[in-house]
């Protein structure tokens, strides 16, 4: 799934403005301009769309680590991992909204995509372990789209 996609999402669900982007991005030690920000949050067909660099986006997911959780002082701030996969975006999302694999279920079982446990597990594996699996596109996006819906539900009408 591209970072800008993601970069989005993230915007949306959470409603953070531009300026409170550059803030979360900052919190990892990277910055951008105002202008970088809203040429990554422009969909391809746009002119001036730029493709998010793996850089800024792991940054980004460091820094909404620190903004949801808190920096830790006793510990460092997390590593950047490159390049960024799904799985990666997935790791960091799991941590950032401190989710549980049953939450993760939950989230997922929210936008009918049904998973199991241990498919869930795969996904969070390293590299090279004999039960790794690597995440979808569809799998990232529907899950971008149950969390959106758990930490923006509709309102009632």
């Amino acid at each position: 799934m591209m970072n800008n996609d993601v970069l989005r999402s993230l915007r949306y669900m959470l409603d953070l403005s531009d300026a409170r982007l550059l803030e979360i991005l900052a919190l990892a030690g990277q910055t951008a301009t105002p202008e970088e920000m809203q040429s990554y949050l422009k969909k391809e067909e746009e002119p001036g769309h730029q493709p998010c660099p793996d850089t800024v986006m792991a940054h980004f997911l460091n820094g909404l680590i620190v903004h949801r959780r808190g920096r830790d002082e006793s510990r460092p701030m997390p590593e950047v991992e490159l390049p960024l996969t799904n799985n990666i975006i997935l790791k960091k999302l799991r941590v950032a909204f401190e989710l549980k694999t049953t939450d993760i279920l939950e989230v997922l079982a929210a936008v009918d995509f049904r998973v199991s446990e241990p498919e869930i597990g795969a996904i969070f594996r390293k590299p090279g372990h004999k039960n790794y699996r690597p995440c979808g596109d569809q799998f990232l996006r529907y899950f971008l789209k149950g969390l959106t819906q758990r930490l923006r539900p509709a309102k009632a009408r």
